[in-house]
């Protein structure tokens, strides 16, 4: 069939003729069935034609006949069939788009093309081949590719010049068709896409056992509009959850998601019958319903799936006219299927309610009238589809424009003979316009086989040589015109010069079909029987052609060869008969029984003639199929059959059976079966079966034999009884089962089995092990005990239950609580633990428990209870306190930590420079913080490492960082005087004065004390050491006091300090107390100081009064500094006494001097002139009345600086250090109480070393005084090292050291 013309913008174009409204209308139609046959005259021939919108189809004996059609069948023998065009005759197009036939049986899809000529006498088609009566021109396919496009055409797009093509469906009864094609229906449903109509074709293979589905849903027919239902079973005795259904309609189409109103799937399931049934509910179907489908059921790895068919019949009713108002109306109008698409309501063939025939022509209306008036036309006529009308009216045809390039066209079509000539003119109106001619849509340039030529305004394209490929449309254009046409090839036929000779032969042997035609290199098609011969590579049919001769060779005839064979021509046919037989049997060697042993190779073998004939095995009337068990073979006249290894299940009766002849060879083959033990079918390791104590244990073993075997148990020299109550043994025809109730460890061992019949005897061992729970462990032993932690070691159960130890778990308690806490969720594989996070002090107790892989064991006994206790942290500030020619003094500052086991005492170690060894200085433990390791060599260097020992064992050691040189070494004597010892030490009267002076200087320095530069009273004690002296008076008085000397030697070298001692009393009272003036309700009172201060200054007195009526007294004032006061409010009218006690730093003198005489307060009128008083002038500039004093510190200890400076107004203060100002230093504190200055220097180190000054600025002046400050102690070199010092602040801070030291 010709290819669609392809437009420049590659679009296909119609093969369609411009066509005048005036011309009869003549149709011509193209019908491509895959292989055609003639039709008789009373087949029903239904003929379709597809039009863009609107379709029903009409059956052609019920037609009316207004117009011929022509239609043209090229065939073996031409078929006639009459058929009438009454108008606008259309097959309905699928609502997806696809344009697919859909017919209730099989059919042949037909080409149909209408043309309508402006002038019928331009075209150059014979007018023989035109007939009153209807002619179908039918063509072959040539392969199946061309019967998928044929099958399942596009829709074309419309003509250039408007004309609509048509397509014609005509059904056809196809004898060679196989049965399961017929009815099927491969058209697309209304769902979404149908099966592929290429899977048609194809070979269905044999489908594999269903391994799901009980029950297949059966295909079925229903009438358009009826209902019917699928039913899928699918048994779950098997199943652990529902299994998956998909339904599918076609190859792909999943219909799950099209459920609907037409649609419905089920599901249910029976729990009685362990049935679940699936069903799909089909309501109210379609034609495009029919088709195939497909049902698949998955379960994890199994999958099973059935295919079934469904047909539509469409219920047969007479022709019915349709008004284009009522197809245009919207379905939603009360009809049934409302919610379709409304432009369907043409498409579809369904019953409507009547409606008159319309009178008027509505498309003639639309069509004369404007775009704007289209609206009112449609509401006139009640059509309410507007928008389908306007799409339906679009594609009408519309006046062809009169062309301005062309004064002629081509003509709509040409025909030509193969290999004639063939010239297609157009006559130009415009000679100059540039002309090119297309084929297909390709271009085509001038060759031989097209010629090109110009008379005058004509353009002639001349074909030469006409062949079946030349079969086109074609296409000239001139500017921006264009022009087509169609080119038809005439084949002439192909006769047949000689026929086809019967043949009657036997099996194989060679056949050969010889033929000729009347031309060289035809194309004929060899058949068998009406269906086609395949010739392919693996075919076993030849094909040969020489010339016109033509020859089907079968080299090795067999008898399915045998029938009617046929060579088909375009100009005719002919057939012959082959006849193939058997040759007469004869039997060579027949079958032999044999009897073999269970495991051997069985071997049957026969011999007959002819010796290329097949053959089948059956096995007690069961047929064989070779498999990997069962060889059969065929060479020649030999048959055998070959199993490699015989079984039980091969015994019986064999026989061969020729294939094609009613003669058989039989023989019985019989199978001994010595007795066995299967014990792998325990499927256990070593034939060991393990159990857990007090279930119950079934062996259950399968035994074969032929005969049945006897079978015995024994355990040991015991035999076990069938009738045992707890353990017993049970056989049966293909096992043994040895059963015990409650299983105890006794019960494990080594069970044997024997097995004893005809054909011999089999033994078997089975290892039974019973384990349990272990025993507990023995209690567990703490080894080592930590501050918080304890090492804990236990021994292994004695009997493991008779499984391996997984692991312990440990617990733990307080031993005065009764709650085990588990000390570990993970097992611990080993026999050693270490349990943390204990509280310090406090006793524990651990148990163990073992675990195997049956459970936990019972606990262990408890430990003994421990207590966790940790060691102490290193001594801190070890240091060298003297060195002599064979001792050293070390000293040191306790541990940090201690902990709950306290401190029992230190050990001291030394080791000699050079050597590792340890020895130890002190062989029992000192509590003090100093030792002196005696007995050293003389200038011996050793390292000094101190331990802190308790209970829990010894700390890590606190060594010296240098070694330490055994050599004494002169140290001149130096006192450093406690900072409260150089100011006045005052002490009261009868208190105990201890005064401690430290100094240095080696060797022990000589200490003198003098008084005044005098030596000492008898009463003070002095007690002097290597490092400091001691003045002890038991009971101060007031003759100590005075300025002590101290004076240190050593060798030459003397270092003296200066004590001075005050020892205070209470003061004297007052002198001469006497009352100066009364006026008002006023007393001036004047007194003298005491004669005796108390050797103290006197901070203040106290004045008290009394009424001489009551002489209680009453304070009037305490801590009055002057001599002289005026005591005020005083009661008028009353007669007072005055007493007056004296105040120092010790308190209140004992006695109090009192007036002799009384104040009597008279009463008023009395006047009073007050003395005039001139103010004084308190103001100054500030004057330090207490300088600052140079002042050592030691390192680490907080040291203050003191002064007191007077002025008024209030002065500020400022501190600087080396003339800096001290500003925001948290190292620093200031204070100024009452006008006493302090500077608080807080941890001073070394670097705190330097000048102080004290300034004091008011609005009169300023006024400062400075002191110096030295620390002493300081850091090590390796300290300072670790404080981060650089290493030149170090070098600078060494250097000064000792340079005030020499200085000292």
């Amino acid at each position: 069939m010709p290819e669609p013309t392809k437009k420049d913008d590659g679009q296909p174009e119609e093969n369609v003729a411009p066509v005048s409204g005036d011309a009869p209308s003549e149709n011509s139609v193209e019908i491509t069935p895959k292989e055609a046959k003639a039709a008789t005259k009373d087949t029903e021939v239904i003929v379709t034609v597809t039009e863009p919108e609107a379709a029903v189809p009409i059956p052609a004996a019920e037609a009316p006949q207004p117009q011929p059609i022509t239609i043209v069948v090229t065939e073996i023998e031409p078929v006639e069939a009459e058929v009438t065009d009454t108008g606008p005759i259309v097959t309905e197009p699928v609502e997806n788009g696809h344009n697919e036939p859909e017919p209730t049986r099989a059919e042949k899809l037909v080409e149909v093309t209408e043309v309508k000529e402006e002038e019928p006498s331009t075209s150059k088609v014979p007018a023989s081949s035109l007939k009153k009566s209807a002619k179908t021109i039918v063509t072959p396919l040539k392969d199946k590719d061309d019967d998928v496009t044929a099958s399942t055409p596009s829709p074309p797009p419309p003509a250039e010049n408007g004309s609509t093509p048509k397509k014609l469906s005509i059904d056809l009864p196809n004898d060679s068709d196989p049965e399961s094609t017929r009815g099927r229906k491969d058209s697309v449903w209304s769902l979404g896409d149908g099966q592929p109509p290429e899977d048609i074709d194809k070979q269905i293979d044999t489908p594999p056992l269903s391994t799901l589905l009980i029950e297949k849903p059966q295909g079925g027919s229903i009438t358009v509009g009826g209902d019917i239902s699928f039913v899928a079973k699918v048994e779950a005795k098997d199943l652990l959850r529902k299994p998956t259904i998909k339904w599918f309609k076609g190859k792909w189409m999943d219909l799950a998601s099209k459920t609907g109103k037409h649609l419905q799937l089920k599901e249910s399931f029976d729990r009685f019958s362990k049935i679940h049934t699936f069903e799909m509910h089909i309501i109210k179907a379609k034609e495009n319903y029919a088709g195939n489908y497909r049902c698949e059921v998955t379960y994890k790895d199994k999958f099973d799936s059935c295919s079934f068919d469904l047909e539509v019949k469409e219920i047969p009713e007479g022709s019915q006219s349709i008004d284009i108002r009522s197809a245009f109306k919207r379905s939603s109008e009360g009809q049934d299927d409302a919610g379709e698409l409304d432009f369907s309501g043409l498409l579809k063939h369904r019953e409507h309610k009547q409606e008159e025939t319309p009178d008027v022509d509505v498309w003639e209306i639309l069509k004369k009238a404007r775009p704007d008036e289209y609206e009112k036309i449609a509401f006139t006529y009640g059509i309410t589809d507007l928008r389908g009308l306007l799409k339906r009216l679009k594609k009408t045809k519309k006046e062809e424009k009169k062309s301005e390039a062309f004064a002629k066209r081509l003509d709509p079509a040409y025909q030509a003979d193969k290999g004639g000539k063939i010239r297609l003119i157009v006559d130009l109106a415009d000679p100059t316009v540039e002309l090119k001619w297309y084929k297909n849509g390709q271009e085509i340039r001038p060759t031989p086989k097209y010629i090109f030529e110009h008379k005058g305004t004509q353009r002639i394209m001349v074909i030469n040589n006409c062949q079946m490929s030349d079969d086109a449309a074609y296409s000239v254009t001139a500017g921006d015109e264009k022009c087509t046409t169609e080119l038809f090839v005439k084949e002439l036929p192909v006769n047949i010069v000689k026929e086809l000779e019967p043949v009657k032969t036997t099996v194989n042997e060679r056949i050969e079909l010889e033929c000729e035609v009347s031309e060289e290199g035809a194309k004929v098609k060899w058949m068998k029987n009406g269906v086609e011969v395949p010739t392919g590579v693996r075919s076993r049919y030849r094909v040969k052609s020489e010339g016109t001769k033509h020859w089907l060779i079968i080299d090795d005839a067999s008898k399915d060869d045998t029938g009617t064979y046929s060579l088909m021509a375009t100009g005719g046919t002919s057939q012959a008969h082959v006849q193939v037989d058997l040759k007469p049997l004869k039997i060579l060697m027949d079958l032999q029984s044999v009897t073999v042993m269970l495991g051997q190779p069985l071997k049957l073998n026969c011999e007959i003639y002819p010796g290329n004939v097949p053959g089948r095995w059956y096995k007690n009337g069961q047929l064989i199929q070779p498999n990997d068990h069962i060889n059969i073979l065929h060479k020649t006249k030999n048959h055998n059959l070959d199993i490699e290894s015989a079984t039980i299940h091969d015994a019986g009766d064999y026989t061969f059976v020729p294939e094609g002849y009613t003669q058989t060879l039989s023989a019985k083959v019989h199978v001994i079966d010595p007795p066995k033990v299967h014990l792998e079918a325990l499927n256990v390791q070593d034939n060991t079966v393990t159990i857990v104590a007090g279930n119950k244990l079934r062996l259950e073993i399968p035994i074969s034999g032929e005969p049945a075997p006897r079978v015995v148990w024994m355990k040991g020299e015991r035999v076990i009884l069938d009738t045992g109550s707890r353990v017993r043994a049970e056989t049966h025809a293909d096992q043994t089962c040895l059963t015990i109730d409650v299983t105890e460890r006794e019960d494990t061992g080594n069970y044997k089995i024997v097995l004893q019949n005809e054909a011999g005897e089999d033994t078997a061992s089975v290892k039974v092990k019973v384990v349990d729970i272990p025993d507990p462990p023995e209690a567990p032993l703490v080894t080592d005990v930590g501050g918080d932690w304890c090492t804990m070691t236990w021994e292994p159960p004695r009997y493991d239950g008779g499984s391996p130890i997984l692991g312990y778990f440990i617990e733990r308690k307080k031993k005065q609580s009764s709650r085990w806490m588990r000390l570990n969720f993970d097992l611990c594989k080993e026999t050693t633990f270490e349990p943390k996070k204990m509280i310090e002090g406090v006793p524990y107790e651990a148990r163990i428990f073992a675990v195997n892989a049956i459970g936990v064991s019972k606990p262990s006994e408890p430990s003994k209870s421990f207590i966790p206790l940790a060691v102490t942290s290193e001594p801190t500030m070890l240091v060298v306190d003297d060195v002599t020619d064979d001792t050293v003094t070390m000293k040191w500052r306790p541990p940090d930590t201690i902990g709950a086991a306290g401190l029992d005492g230190y050990q001291i170690e030394y080791c000699i420079e050079g050597t590792d060894e340890w020895i130890l200085a002190n062989k029992e433990l000192t509590e003090k913080t100093k030792y002196t390791i005696t007995g050293l060599p003389v200038e011996a260097k050793i390292l000094v490492r101190v331990k802190a020992i308790n209970a829990a064992g010894a700390s890590a050691p606190r060594t010296t960082q240098h070694s330490i040189l055994v050599k004494e070494v002169i140290e001149p004597p130096k006192i450093r005087i406690p900072r409260h010892l150089k100011q006045t030490y005052i002490r009261k009267v009868g208190e105990v004065v201890n005064l401690v002076v430290p100094f240095v200087g080696k060797p022990r320095p000589k200490v003198i004390w003098l008084k005044e530069g005098q030596p000492i009273e008898q009463t003070i004690s002095i007690r002097n050491s290597d490092c400091d002296s001691i003045m002890f008076i038991r009971k101060a008085e007031r003759k100590h006091s005075g300025k002590y000397e101290l004076s240190v030697q050593v060798e030459n070298h003397i270092d003296t300090a200066m004590l001075d001692i005050q020892i205070v009393d209470l003061p004297g009272p007052p002198q001469a107390v006497k009352i100066e003036e009364v006026w008002g309700n006023n007393v001036a009172l004047d007194w003298s100081p005491p004669k005796d201060s108390g050797n103290a200054p006197i901070t203040g007195y106290t004045i008290q009064k009394a009424d001489k009526k009551t002489m209680e007294w009453y304070t009037c004032m305490e801590h009055y500094h002057r001599t002289c006061i005026t005591i005020s409010d005083l009661v008028v009218g009353n007669e007072y006494f005055f007493r007056i006690y004296s105040e120092n730093m010790v308190g209140l003198s004992e006695n109090a001097t009192a007036t002799k005489d009384s104040a009597l307060i008279v009463k008023e009128g009395l006047q009073l002139k007050n003395p005039q008083y001139n103010d004084r002038d308190f103001t100054e500039p500030p004057t330090f009345t207490q300088p600052l004093i140079n002042t050592f510190a030691i390192a680490g200890y907080n040291a203050t600086l003191n002064c007191s400076v007077r002025a008024n107004p209030r002065p500020k203060v400022i501190w600087m250090k080396n003339k800096i100002t001290i500003i925001d230093d948290p190292r620093y504190r200031m204070f100024s109480n009452q006008g006493v200055c302090t500077l608080e220097i807080r941890k001073p180190s070394p670097f705190d070393g330097g000048v102080y000054t004290c300034k004091a600025v008011n609005d009169l002046g300023e006024a400062h005084v400075d002191c110096k400050l030295e620390v002493k102690g300081g850091f090590t070199f390796f300290e300072l090292m670790k404080r981060g010092v650089p290493l030149h602040l170090i070098d600078k801070y060494m250097n000064e050291s000792k340079t005030s030291e020499k200085s000292e």
